[in-house]
């Protein structure tokens, strides 16, 4: 078996455990039937704006080339940090994709991957965003009318919880003790209520989702594979999460090397 293309991060089905399949030139390539195998990925060299196609020699903010990182909206700081959202300044990079990404509905959440960490998410994104960050639990905790409403609450929210996850950690499945994510978004509702109400968020009732990942083994030292600093990797994949392919020596994040030119073989 034998598939060569431009890849993207890896789109994922929620089931138990989770279904991934990679995103291959034209190919969409099921990966946890690889698990326990021995696989072949090798990078020719070639690199591909994820935006335009054109040829470029790195790649800026996963996979864009440095004019579209500089010149399209999802490329833009606000994204990053959506309590930086400049639309009502006129300046935003392209009105209508603002309109149709940012001024939707977005739900604040509280997700465990290496500890509780707050984040934001469209709508649309979900289970999807909690999936790609490797969350084993991920609880909405509020809904409001745009991203930037979120993305303020999440600023504030920041004094309580992190928005940054420990990748290591993560693959490894350690998590520092055991969380109630109901207990903790009570606790936002009780101690963040002036800021809610201000912020027009709606309180929820959502259920816990439960994510399972398709994993063997972890090796005990988590090393970073990159084709910046190796054209191939042959190994026996032991897993999945997150991004990252897990290998016997190594992780590898496949979000990263978006517009990589790979070749995949068994």
């Amino acid at each position: 078996m034998k598939f060569s293309g431009n890849i993207l991060k890896m789109k994922t089905t929620l089931n138990s455990p989770v279904s991934y399949s990679l995103p291959l030139g034209d190919n969409l390539v099921p990966m946890n039937q690889f698990i326990g195998r021995n696989i072949k990925l090798e990078y020719n060299g070639q690199i591909n704006c994820i935006a335009t196609g054109e040829k470029i020699k790195k790649t800026y903010n996963q996979g864009y080339s440095y004019k579209a990182f500089m010149q399209l909206p999802e490329c833009d700081v606000c994204i990053v940090k959506p309590e930086l959202c400049h639309y009502s300044k006129g300046t935003c990079r392209d009105k209508e994709w603002g309109e149709k990404h940012c001024f939707i509905p977005h739900f604040v959440y509280l997700a465990i991957s290496s500890h509780v960490k707050v984040g934001i998410t469209r709508h649309t994104q979900i289970p999807t965003r909690w999936i790609d960050q490797g969350a084993t639990e991920a609880l909405p905790v509020v809904r409001v009318k745009d991203r930037k409403s979120a993305g303020e609450i999440e600023v504030e929210l920041k004094s309580m919880f992190s928005d940054k996850t420990n990748w290591r950690k993560m693959i490894k499945g350690e998590v520092e003790q055991e969380i109630d994510l109901y207990d903790l978004r009570e606790q936002i509702y009780n101690d963040f209520a002036d800021l809610l109400d201000h912020m027009d968020a709606e309180d929820l009732d959502d259920d816990l989702t439960l994510i399972e990942y398709p994993i063997l083994s972890v090796p005990e030292k988590i090393n970073s594979i990159s084709f910046d600093k190796t054209s191939v990797v042959e190994q026996k994949l032991t897993g999945i999460k997150g991004q990252y392919l897990i290998f016997e020596k190594g992780v590898l994040n496949m979000r990263k090397h978006q517009g990589y030119f790979i070749t995949l073989e068994t």
